[in-house]
């Protein structure tokens, strides 16, 4: 709780003050908490889904990367990271899809 807390607060600043048009880490945890992805994924380690930097590492520097992903999250898809399927993702709004995607696309 106390980390959602802070990440919050981090966040909250961040957007205030300005931020880069990078995605902080912060920005998209809160994005992340809200529609439910950190109940399968983690940053740095296997949970039902793959890590995300393991995505990162393996997409990163893929030029249809972005799209390929933005149309997985969005519905869903199955096999490349093992046999639990990850499913569709239709009510999360795509401008969340996008900036998760794309800070997931930073990771290694």
């Amino acid at each position: 709780m106390k980390t959602i807390v802070i990440t919050l607060a981090a966040a909250g600043c961040l957007l205030a003050g300005g931020a880069s048009a990078a995605v902080t880490e912060a920005e998209a945890m809160v994005i992340a908490q809200k529609n439910g992805c950190l109940a399968c994924h983690q940053l740095d380690k296997k949970l039902v889904g793959p890590a995300w930097k393991e995505v990162g590492k393996k997409y990163g520097g893929q030029a249809d990367a972005e799209a390929m992903l933005l149309t997985k999250v969005k519905k869903g898809g199955k096999g490349v990271w093992g046999p639990i399927p990850m499913p569709p993702n239709a009510t999360v709004k795509d401008a969340d899809i996008k900036t998760l995607v794309q800070f997931v696309l930073t990771l290694k």
